[in-house]
């Protein structure tokens, strides 16, 4: 499959500049913005971008040393519907990741258009990689078989907060679980936490993985090859353990 090339780069950048000052309000004004009002995308992209000029550059690094990671920064490919052809990838086999991933988007009513240009970071390699962060965060989302609802969206920030260590991610960890229902806490404290931690941990940094190429193939074989379990898979897995050091204790 032929992908265009991306044109992130200093003509077409959106960048605004802005004084020590300037970024110190908007940083404070963003950040309890984000917390208020989780709806505030706006917000929340600023305070994502204003708050990781620490982590940017490692993560930069890290991609560079992946040879999946270093192609995507030589290549930049950008993430929209027309430069994906869903049209075509909702053609492909069942359970192909191509197709598993426009059905999640039309499952859920969203477009990969949405995500905010980068503002207020100069360094255009910096740049890239928080937008590659931003545009592959609903692969995140489809390999993980999480929904957009809150539960589904905490989970996802805290598998980003511990994979790429971005406070924007820490802060919609923590925060959003407060505004989960008593159910869904509960869910999210017993089965998501342990499950979505083990992950983040074992699987390859997601960062690094150029998603696109992998659209022609199984999606369960994508998730093996990153080491990504399922919520399901891993209860199972657990159960079984449980039983065999209870068998194993009787006899």
């Amino acid at each position: 499959m032929r992908l265009s090339s991306s044109v992130f780069n200093k003509e077409t950048s959106s960048f605004i500049r802005t004084n020590l000052a300037q970024r110190t309000v908007l940083t404070l004004g963003s950040g309890l913005v984000s917390i208020f009002d989780p709806h505030r995308d706006d917000m929340i992209s600023a305070f994502g971008e204003l708050t990781s000029f620490q982590v940017l550059p490692k993560l930069h690094k890290q991609m560079s040393s992946d040879p999946e990671g270093s192609l995507i920064l030589k290549e930049r490919p950008i993430i929209t519907s027309s430069i994906l052809n869903l049209s075509k990838l909702a053609t492909y086999p069942e359970n192909t990741f191509g197709r598993k991933y426009v059905e999640f988007l039309k499952r859920n009513n969203i477009t990969p258009d949405t995500r905010k240009p980068v503002r207020f970071i100069e360094d255009q390699d910096l740049a890239y990689v928080m937008q590659r962060y931003r545009e592959i965060h609903d692969f995140t989302h489809c390999i993980l078989d999480l929904k957009t609802n809150m539960l589904g969206e905490v989970t996802v920030k805290v598998f980003e907060a511990i994979q790429l260590d971005l406070p924007m991610c820490w802060l919609a960890g923590m925060f959003g679980m407060l505004r989960l229902g008593p159910k869904h806490t509960q869910a999210y404290l017993d089965k998501y936490l342990p499950w979505i931690i083990q992950n983040a941990k074992q699987s390859k940094p997601l960062i690094n993985v150029y998603f696109e190429k992998h659209f022609e193939k199984p999606i369960d074989e994508l998730r093996q090859e990153l080491n990504l379990t399922l919520l399901n898979e891993s209860e199972s897995k657990a159960e079984q353990i449980r039983q065999k050091e209870f068998t194993e204790n009787v006899n």
